[in-house]
């Protein structure tokens, strides 16, 4: 099949070999580049039909708001836990805290897989452990087995939230991201929004258990919807890290074949040295060329087996980290998610103690942020977008990764203002509508940053997608458990006034980092590149 048209895309150039003890690709000349999204593959996901993409975007989304449910669905259950299995505070704090450590950095387990196996393997196996995790959580009967299974729960969860990004990054191009991409987020954070309603009403109604039976009915949906529905997305001539492991194979077998010829050539030293040369071709690998789709189609291509040395999540993930512009922007997106959920967490406990607000209204309150959020992720997808193509059209067409963030710079002003102003409604008492509003444009805000440099991860990491949004999820999910281990004691020690002032400067500092990488990050990512092609 012909390769699809990338004029319109943003052509990030990646090395066309590979080296063999490490996730990277080599080069013996740095102008010896391809374009590794652009590789001709067969039935080409980018060229399906609006009807396939649409479809494909929809389960992934589902999954992935599923998964974010599940992260605080059970907290307006807490107290009837607590005196239903005899657990003290300090033991529930940890089913949360258990759930946020283990789904923010497993999906680095579950990348390396994708990109060996494929997409749909990995959703699946992961669906198939969500299930288990949920049936067991309604049936718990100890504190220590609810404990160890929302972290069993968060490992089947959490391979949505990894490789989503990437499976629609396998589907749509570089120009159509930020519009996917922000329909796509506003899946997850609708699930946080609606969690609260959904987990006071079930509790109220049903009791606690019956918040994991919801979760084990939508869990059983996303795993049917993954092996009917879904068709896998990954073509492995378009991955990095797959490319990485062919060439350890072929280099294996170099040297099997090395070590043969050797033996053989010595047992024939003094005979005619024609059937060495015989067997020296039938021994012979196949060749791999300087081009990534030749190497991927060589023979002995199906060979390649899944190891522990493939999936070993490291490698990918400190090649990652290896460029300065990753890690930036993967701090940034972690500080506003660290806010996110301590601003989750400490808002219902106000609302609480202060409002005198049950389950049921507190959660009506933080739906306001997750209004504020899915309006700011579809809102600010759409104009990272028509930025992009603004920016396109005035560079003659060709385009960078981190045009992608200008989008980002017209959310800057307000987002500091707006938690200011909740810092001290809050601190003040003032009217609930007041914090309503604040809330509004908090999610709207912090949300349309997130989006663009969500979809400047894959745009700047080719080949590495996956891997790239595996490590912002393990970035995002340490910043949320530590912010939620220091939160009550900073807001009893500050007040909401002091803590969320603090907050703010924070996020002036997130929006410092990003506009550093805006300006510098292409002089880093060619300085990054010069450095692989040289090792």
């Amino acid at each position: 099949m012909a390769s699809p048209t990338v004029a319109n895309a943003c052509s990030v150039s990646e090395p066309t070999t590979l080296r063999h003890d490490a996730d990277i690709e080599s080069s013996t000349s740095a102008a010896s580049t391809v374009d590794i999204e652009h590789v001709p593959v067969n039935d080409d996901p980018r060229q399906w039909s609006p009807a396939r993409k649409t479809t494909t975007l929809c389960i992934v989304s589902l999954a992935t708001m599923v998964s974010a449910l599940a992260s605080n669905i059970q907290n307006p259950s807490n107290s009837a836990i607590e005196v239903d299995l005899h657990a003290t505070s300090s033991q529930i704090s940890w089913t949360l805290s258990a759930f946020l450590i283990i789904q923010g950095n497993f999906p680095l387990i579950w990348s390396a897989a994708s990109e060996i196996k494929g997409r749909k393997p990995v959703y699946l196996v992961a669906s198939a452990l969500f299930v288990v995790g949920s049936v067991a959580l309604a049936l718990s009967n100890t504190i220590e087995v609810m404990i160890g299974m929302r972290a069993l729960q968060a490992a089947g969860s959490c391979a949505a939230m990894a490789i989503s990004a990437a499976t629609l990054a396998d589907i749509y191009d570089t120009h159509e991201r930020g519009s996917t991409m922000g329909i796509f987020f506003a899946a997850p954070l609708l699930g946080p929004a609606l969690g609260p309603i959904l987990g006071g009403s079930l509790s109220q109604a049903l009791g606690w258990r019956a918040c994991f039976y919801f979760l084990l009915v939508c869990s059983a949906v996303v795993f049917l919807s993954f092996l009917i529905l879904f068709k896998d997305t990954y073509r492995r001539e378009r991955s990095l890290t797959y490319c990485s492991a062919l060439r350890r194979l072929l280099a294996s077998k170099e040297r099997v074949r090395s070590t043969n010829v050797s033996t053989i050539a010595g047992n024939e030293s003094n005979k005619d040295q024609t059937p060495v040369k015989d067997v020296e071709k039938q021994l012979q690998p196949p060749d791999v060329p300087d081009n990534i789709s030749a190497v991927t189609s060589a023979p002995g291509l199906d060979d390649v087996k899944l190891s522990f040395k493939d999936i070993n999540p490291f490698p990918p993930y400190f090649r990652i980290l290896s460029r300065k512009n990753n890690v930036l922007i993967l701090i940034a997106n972690g500080l506003i998610f660290g806010f996110s959920y301590s601003l989750s967490y400490t808002c219902s406990l106000t609302l609480a103690d202060r409002y005198n607000y049950d389950a049921f209204n507190t959660g009506l309150v933080l739906l306001c942020l997750g209004i504020g959020s899915i309006a700011g992720s579809v809102i600010g997808g759409r104009w990272s977008d028509r930025v992009l193509a603004k920016m396109m059209e005035a560079n003659g067409g060709k385009c960078y990764a981190e045009m992608r963030l200008e989008s980002s710079k017209l959310a800057m002003l307000w987002a500091p203002l707006s938690v200011i102003g909740y810092a001290w409604a809050c601190e003040k008492h003032a009217n609930i509508a007041v914090i309503c509003v604040m809330l509004v444009l908090i999610g709207f805000t912090s949300i349309w940053m997130y989006t663009c440099t969500l979809a400047y991860l894959v745009d700047a990491n080719p080949g590495r997608s996956c891997s790239a949004v595996a490590a912002n999820s393990s970035f995002r999910g340490s910043m949320a458990f530590v912010s939620i281990m220091v939160a009550v004691p900073l807001q009893n020690a500050l007040g909401d006034g002091g803590l969320y002032s603090a907050w703010a400067g924070i996020l002036v500092v997130t929006e410092l980092l990003v506009i550093l990488v805006l300006r510098k990050g292409e002089s880093w990512r060619k300085e990054s590149e010069e450095h692989e092609f040289t090792c």
